[in-house]
């Protein structure tokens, strides 16, 4: 079944935006050498492509522009993602293709629009598109958003990001949503001798940075402060 046009008065695409959660290493294949692919994944789609700064495992995704722009960045996006398994494969024994995966980052109140009464919403998406698609139970850390993952294969993704683009302006977030931001991946400081060190695989290096931001913020009868 074909989605319905998502079109404002006057025939014109709704502008939107899609954020999605993405490991590191989806990310470096979305940047690409030098930030080439995701300057040609601007240029073709016309989407804006933004993503989110941080030494973090997971990064935010943003994808914003007219609905039709950012079907384009999906399917630039899904493709990707498609040829890294066919890559990944050629090196494997595994004779089966994974299928690929993308995780949508939702306000939780409009998921129970994506779910349907009892279920029947989400049921018609995965019939009518072939892809899967299931909603987290919980909401993602420090935000009222959760995770909605979406897998098969790209056209089966592609489908599925429009008709759920659909069910999302049609039913609006209610209340303020507190967006989901990853966390940096925090590195252990051990202090001996006067030194910060910080732990790099099984060696300590010297941390000079972390020992001046810690004297900068310790009270005046920190035991950091005794020589």
């Amino acid at each position: 079944m074909e989605p319905p046009k998502v079109q404002s008065e006057g025939g014109l695409n709704v502008t939107l935006t899609i954020r999605l959660l993405m490991h590191g290493k989806e990310v470096g294949s979305i940047i690409g050498k030098k930030g080439e692919t995701v300057k040609k994944m601007r240029e073709e789609s016309g989407a804006r492509i933004n993503i989110s700064e941080g030494n973090c495992p997971e990064r935010i995704v943003t994808i914003t522009g007219p609905t039709d722009t950012i079907f384009k960045a999906f399917a630039m996006i899904a493709y990707k993602f498609e040829e890294d398994i066919i890559n990944s494969m050629s090196n494997s024994p595994a004779t089966s293709k994974p299928p690929v995966t993308l995780r949508l980052v939702v306000p939780a109140s409009q998921c129970g629009s994506l779910i349907g009464k009892g279920g029947s919403k989400i049921k018609e998406m995965r019939e009518s598109t072939g892809a899967q698609v299931q909603v987290a139970g919980d909401m993602l850390p420090n935000s009222t958003e959760r995770a909605v993952t979406i897998s098969g294969t790209p056209e089966a993704i592609i489908q599925c990001v429009k008709q759920i683009c659909v069910v999302m302006l049609e039913s609006p977030p209610k209340g303020a949503t507190i967006p989901y931001r990853p966390k940096p991946t925090s590195t252990p400081v051990i202090f001996s001798g006067g030194q910060a060190y910080t732990i790099q695989g099984q060696y300590a290096v010297p941390h000079p940075d972390v020992w001046k931001r810690v004297l900068q913020r310790a009270p005046m009868n920190s035991p950091f402060l005794t020589t």
